[in-house]
């Protein structure tokens, strides 16, 4: 599976994993892992799969920026919903939200991580990236 980026997403014991940074000095928990020097300040560390939705919302128009490219392009928009994933003793992450309907969609309901498509490279291979979904 190509992701949109490295170092996001892992298998563990047969389950998809968040690869987040523990502070060599603190302890304290980030994600993403960091990239480049910053990284030798921290150890990679799997964190939890599963958490509490604690906010959300629905992106209605396609984003002016990048990363947002592939099906974000204004002719393949399509709505999708992001939140805040509290995953318990560790930290709040930042998701795309994969489900059909967003009345689906409770503050305090367990969510799980998966990977979904994000856009397509230019040889047609699905890129993903990481998105949290109701239990």
């Amino acid at each position: 599976m190509q992701m949109i980026a490295e170092d996001l997403i892992d298998m563990v014991n047969q389950r998809l994993v968040l690869l987040g940074g523990r502070a060599v000095q603190s302890g304290k928990l980030i994600f993403p892992f960091p990239k480049g020097a910053e990284a030798a300040r921290y150890d990679k560390v799997a964190l939890k799969s599963e958490g509490t939705l604690w906010a959300f919302t629905v992106q209605r128009f396609p984003p002016k920026n990048p990363p947002f490219i592939g099906e974000n392009e204004p002719s393949n928009f399509k709505p999708y919903a992001v939140g805040y994933v509290e995953l318990e003793g560790e930290l709040i992450v930042e998701s795309r939200l994969a489900v059909e309907d967003f009345e689906d969609l409770k503050i305090g309901q367990m969510m799980r991580l998966t990977a979904v498509p994000f856009a397509t490279d230019a040889n047609g291979a699905s890129i993903f990236t990481y998105a949290f979904e109701p239990v």
